[in-house]
């Protein structure tokens, strides 16, 4: 085992700090030298592998250097040629949408293209609690009775029964989820994730797997003479969904998400223009606003309330309806939150008599909401860094989600149990995944699935180290610094945002913030002095820790991060743990 980074083998939250290896640092001074980075810039591409001649390439994504030939994709030339068909002849359209950020985005991507055509489309998004998750056969039944082509989006991979219940009607899908063995019959399945592709595009989201359909389309439009709308214009939402479906930034990723962010904060979309305003983004578009203020506000319309509320905000082109819908959408998003705590307190107190130190951590309560189950999942799986499911039961069947750690494919294992019978029915991907299980056989399923979990190695791990990229002295932490890192970025799923530490400080002012969050400024002595904030600090051991300092030197780490107040910047330290300096 490596040293522990400046010798803290447990922090007060009861990590071991981990640095970069020995050779992550020759790395990292050979890029300083050969790149003229910052030592710290460098440490953050030598952690991510980056060679010295691939570094303005990596500093700079483009979707030039960067985006795939859509054809490497299965059916992708049928499913374009089908679509422009339809457009071409007027045909009837109608796009089936999941309900979360990454249907929702994908759905308007498609409407708001073929409404640039002149052309339109119906809406489909079925209701989480009353249809449940994907194409159910009642309504592609009624869908096939008024229209000529459906296109499945986000969803649809696994649905075999309601697309043969289409009949005549072609259907397309467009999706990301993990395929079985089969294919449902569609016309077209074009998903990078099923069983008979490469996997090399297997980190798009749905979203994503529709901007190629669409480039594809637009190519064979020009072999036509005929000129389709501008999609860079579309990548806000793409950007949108890749950050909230939590899809890996990385490779072409990075540079969708790069571009979507930049055509974002031109603020031409309207949906999300009110959304950004109801959720008081005052700053720039990063990934943060994208995963914690934006993607919460279109998952909750899905989640308890109207479907497509999410979706038809994104496709608007109407001020006034984008303001509206953004509205209700905060106001749910407020009740949301309300519903995931009672549902978050019950669950961690069911899965702490349970225990966790197994492989999954689960919970299942009576008429918890189904909406809520995946974000209280994330909160067990980050409290314990376990797999864990949550599941509300209604009647004799519960529905669930389960949210992963890295390195443990929770999708496959679910698809597993689905396949052995101990499911009603699941499916999903690496990091998360749904599922519905009768009662009686909740025990057992959950049992088998702590089996499948622990043959890939969860339930091994204590708390997760904390990964450091560089040491940094608080004179060195500026807003140009913190400019030159974003160069990195952007930062994510799969490319974390860099950590540093900061050594052998002085804690100069605490102060409590609200209920559990905790304000501190500390420096080295030598001048210089960096503000700190730890949200939910008190909700563990790291608040008390720091607030009982008692004049003792520690060792900080967390990210930076701009700081803006009354029209100044500063630097802020995202403080997220401590250690006594020997």
């Amino acid at each position: 085992m490596t040293r522990a980074y400046l010798g803290v083998e447990t922090s007060a939250t009861g990590r071991r700090w981990v640095g970069p290896s020995e050779e992550e640092a020759r790395q990292a001074e050979a890029l300083a030298q050969t790149a003229l980075l910052s030592p710290a810039v460098a440490a953050v591409l030598a952690r991510r592998g980056v060679a010295p001649e691939a570094v303005p390439a990596f500093l700079d994504p483009t979707l030039k250097d960067l985006l795939p030939d859509p054809l490497s994709l299965r059916d992708m030339g049928r499913a374009a040629e089908r679509l422009l068909e339809a457009l071409i002849g007027r045909q009837r359209i109608a796009v089936f949408a999941d309900y979360d950020v990454d249907g929702g985005a994908s759905a308007a991507l498609l409407l708001t293209w073929l409404r640039a055509m002149g052309h339109g489309a119906t809406l489909y998004i079925p209701d989480r609690i009353d249809e449940g998750y994907g194409p159910n056969v009642p309504a592609m039944q009624a869908l096939a009775r008024d229209h000529d082509l459906i296109v499945c989006v986000d969803c649809g991979t696994l649905s075999h029964e309601p697309i043969a219940a289409a009949g005549g009607t072609d259907v397309l899908v467009l999706d990301h989820h993990l395929g079985a063995e089969t294919l449902p019959p569609a016309l077209a399945v074009v998903n990078p994730n099923r069983q008979d592709e490469d996997g090399s595009l297997g980190h798009l989201c749905a979203a994503g797997v529709v901007f190629l359909l669409l480039v594809e389309v637009n190519r064979q439009m020009r072999e036509r003479g005929l000129r389709g709308p501008d999609l860079l214009q579309s990548l806000d939402l793409v950007a949108l969904a890749t950050v909230a479906d939590v899809a890996p930034l990385t490779g072409v990723n990075r540079a969708l998400v790069r571009q979507g962010l930049k055509i974002m904060a031109r603020r031409q979309r309207p949906g999300l223009v009110a959304l950004a305003d109801v959720a008081r983004m005052n700053s720039a578009p990063t990934p943060y606003h994208l995963g914690f203020l934006l993607g919460p506000r279109v998952n909750a319309g899905g989640r308890i309330g109207q479907a497509d509320l999410g979706a038809r905000l994104l496709a608007t082109a109407d001020p006034d309806e984008a303001a509206a819908l953004a509205e209700r959408l905060d106001q749910l998003n407020t009740e949301r939150r309300e519903i995931e705590a009672a549902v978050r307190a019950a669950a961690l107190d069911q899965a702490e008599a349970r225990g966790t130190e197994g492989p999954l951590v689960w919970a299942a309560g009576e008429g918890w909401h189904p909406g809520v189950v995946g974000i209280v999942a994330s909160r067990l799986k980050e409290a314990t860094n376990r797999p864990a499911v949550v599941i509300g039961f209604d009647g004799d069947e519960g529905k669930g989600s389960g949210r992963s750690v890295s390195g443990v494919d929770l999708g496959a294992a679910i698809h597993r149990l689905a396949a052995e019978g101990l499911l009603v029915k699941g499916g999903g991907h690496r990091m998360a995944a749904g599922l519905t299980v009768a009662r009686d056989r909740l025990e057992p399923a959950m049992v088998r699935l702590g089996e499948l979990l622990a043959r890939q190695g969860a339930g091994t791990m204590g708390p997760a180290d904390l990964r450091l990229d560089a040491l940094l002295m608080p004179g060195a932490a500026t807003v140009e610094l913190i400019d030159e890192i974003e160069r990195a970025g952007p930062f994510g799923a799969g490319a974390p945002a860099p950590r540093f530490a900061f050594a052998d400080c002085a804690i100069q002012h605490v102060r409590r913030v609200g209920e559990s969050h905790l304000k501190i400024s500390f420096g080295d002595g030598l001048g210089a002095r960096i503000g700190a904030i730890a949200f939910g600090a008190f909700d563990g051991p790291l608040g008390p820790f720091l607030e009982g300092h008692g004049g003792a030197r520690v060792h900080l780490a967390g990210r930076l991060e701009v700081n803006i107040w009354n029209g100044r910047q500063s630097v802020q330290l995202r403080l997220e743990d401590a250690a006594l300096a020997d």
